[in-house]
Order: structure tokens, then sequence, then C-alpha cells
């Protein structure tokens, strides 16, 4: 039970995320069904209050750049061109691979995009991706191991 607390903990912790506590979960031996779960679970409550707190971290975030801003960041420009060519489902499927479910959410709400089809997209794309990173790294693992 521990073990699944800290699956959970860490995926919510945005260095980590999905993509690197499911197979480390799933290849130390737990649950694949469990683990996608509790990552899942993790993952979503600091996305989903990274979504409602967002009025208070962009005050924040535009304080700490301040006017003398030079532009993008490579993560930015990166986030905004998905944004521009893909939606708000495209940076949220995009997300967990190329910048991370957090900032994915952040900058689809920097770029306009609405709370709610922010939620629903990035609900969707934690979802589906914490499926795939499950299966495939259970897959993977139970290919290596023979009986």
């Amino acid at each position: 039970m521990v073990e699944y607390i800290l699956v959970f903990l860490g995926a919510a912790v945005p260095a980590l995320e999905i993509a690197i506590v499911i197979p480390v979960g799933i290849v130390r031996g737990l649950s694949p069904f469990w683990v996608i779960v509790s990552a899942f679970a993790g993952n979503m409550l600091t996305v989903v209050l990274l979504i409602f707190l967002y009025q208070r971290m962009e005050q924040w975030y535009r304080g700490r750049k301040g006017d003398n801003t030079e532009g993008e960041s490579k993560r930015q420009l990166r986030g905004r061109k998905i944004m521009d060519k893909y939606g708000v489902a495209g940076l949220a499927l995009a997300g967990p691979i190329l910048i991370g479910t957090h900032i994915a959410a952040f900058f689809a709400l920097l770029f306009g995009a609405s709370k709610q089809k922010t939620i629903i997209w990035m609900t969707v794309s934690i979802a589906l991706w914490s499926i795939i990173f499950g299966v495939v790294t259970a897959m993977g693992f139970t290919f290596f191991v023979k009986d």
C-alpha cells in the first residue's frame, strides 16, 4: 500500500510525472493496473490544482518575469507552436512527452484556453499516456522475464 502512495506522490511531482513513475512502479513488481490508477490520480490532482490556481500563478509568473523579458523560452516557443497548430487538444496530448503535463496545462491557459477545455483535454491526455506507459512497460517487462 505504501508503494502505491509513493507512486501517487511521485506522479504528482512535476519533475517526475507519469512517464517516469509508471515504468518504475511496474518494474519494481507492483500491479500495472494499480500503478496506472495511482499515477493518473496523483498527476491529475496537481494538474487540476494548477488549473484552478492559474490566475495567482500567472500573476506570480508575470511579476517574476517583469517587463524585462527577452522573449519566450524554448519551452514556451514549443508550447506556442503546438497550441497554434493543434489547439488545446494537441498541447495536452503532446505535453507529457515534450514539456510535461503541468507545463502543458499552464501554457494552454496562458495562451487563452478555457479552464474547462484544459481540464477535459488534460484528463484525456493523462489517462491515455498513463495507459500507454503502463501497457508498454508491462508488456516489455514480461517480454524480458522468462518463466
